[in-house]
């Protein structure tokens, strides 16, 4: 579902840079951001690396022929 939402302005410019740098829409690195923060707070014993590890395995499970496609062997 979407829905329309107000953000700070300084909130949507910092997700225009770092869209940038991480190769993300606007819309995806400001989502990113809450679900790394709803995260973090469910699991304050956490440390954010290990999180961004977690999602980032999430993803690949999805997607097992991108790894195979990378494989160093």
């Amino acid at each position: 579902m979407s829905v329309a939402v107000t953000l700070p302005d300084t909130l949507v410019n910092t997700a225009d840079i770092y869209k940038k740098i991480n190769k993300r829409s606007r819309a995806g690195q400001i989502e990113y951001w809450a679900t790394m923060g709803k995260i973090a707070l469910d699991n304050p014993e956490l440390p954010m690396e290990f999180i961004e590890e977690i999602l980032i395995a999430q993803e690949e499970a999805k997607h097992p022929e991108l790894l195979e496609e990378f494989s160093l062997e």
